[in-house]
């Protein structure tokens, strides 16, 4: 398992759901787990580009390559997959006292 935190300044990314609309998220870091990659997402407030600590969500979403060589986010169906991921966020938060 390969665990990467980012630099102090998170890259932002624009998401568009099934209905096309935009959404802003932080770039926290990426995961590697058994050759799949996942990213660690926090949801900005889109009016002003700012993270609610005190929420505290984060959004992890599978990286998945199309046909075509295109990245996509996906979300995570399989619950032991889940879970699996979930732990080990949480391991890499406990390490960096986030």
């Amino acid at each position: 398992m390969t665990e990467e935190f980012l630099e102090e300044d998170f890259p932002i990314l624009v998401l568009v759901d099934e209905d096309g609309i935009e959404h802003l998220f932080e770039l926290l870091a990426e995961l590697e787990i058994e050759n799949d990659k996942y990213r660690v997402l926090v949801p900005l407030d889109e009016e002003d580009e700012e993270y609610d600590e005190e929420d505290g969500e984060v959004v992890i979403l599978k990286v998945i390559i199309d046909e075509e060589g295109n990245e996509l986010l996906s979300d995570i169906d399989d619950e032991q997959e889940w879970e699996m991921v979930v732990e080990a966020w949480q391991e890499l938060v406990d390490n960096e006292d986030l």
